[in-house]
């Protein structure tokens, strides 16, 4: 559950569609809510504000204000909202796509805006979770490529077993307190330059 002393920034260039979203927000304990009217300039806003969540509503969304509005959200690690009064399979696909943590077609109810709020916090941190294991296996096995490479290096140049260059290798790191990939990584430079 999300602490309610969350900074939100509102875009939405209707005022009365605005103050829906403000009022359901401060009805839900969020006191740090900011509305801004106009999409221009809205990247200096972020920067300045540091908001957790983005809500962004758009009466009549057309294709060039989505395009603007989901290159902004593709730069922007944070939740995002969004409300639309109409939208095709494209438009929430492009959504989806460019990091929208909820896209709410025709659904702009004061009660509602808590509990989309929330969905759109949990979304975006579970997808950024997976996107950090996801990176951490990659690097995982990156490290064990170069591991392998620098072994069979060694088995080749030092004439040892598999077994001798891992203990090697795992000797040697413990000795220099780094990492064994980091290890690995110098022979396998180390013998790039030898051969």
């Amino acid at each position: 559950m999300p602490a309610p002393d969350l900074t939100i920034l509102v875009i939405d260039e209707n005022a009365i569609r605005a103050s829906i979203i403000e009022e359901g927000l401060r009805e839900a304990g969020h006191s740090k809510v900011t509305v801004i009217h106009e999409v221009q300039g809205v990247a200096r806003i972020i920067e300045t504000l540091k908001p957790d969540v983005i809500v962004i509503d758009i009466e009549n969304p057309n294709r060039d204000m989505m395009e603007h509005l989901f290159q902004l959200t593709r730069t922007v690690s944070r939740p995002i909202a969004m409300f639309v009064d109409r939208s095709d399979t494209a438009l929430i696909e492009a959504a989806m796509d460019a990091g929208v943590s909820a896209y709410v077609v025709d659904g702009l109810k004061k009660e509602r805006v808590k509990a989309i709020l929330d969905m759109a916090v949990s979304r975006f941190n579970a997808f950024s979770r997976l996107q950090r294991e996801l990176a951490e296996a990659k690097s995982a096995l990156e490290e064990r490529k170069v591991i392998e490479r620098a072994k069979g290096i060694l088995m080749k140049m030092r004439g040892l077993s598999e077994e001798d260059a891992f203990a090697l290798l795992r000797q040697t790191a413990m000795n220099e307190k780094k990492k064994m990939s980091d290890i690995a990584q110098s022979v396998v430079t180390a013998a790039g330059l030898l051969m």
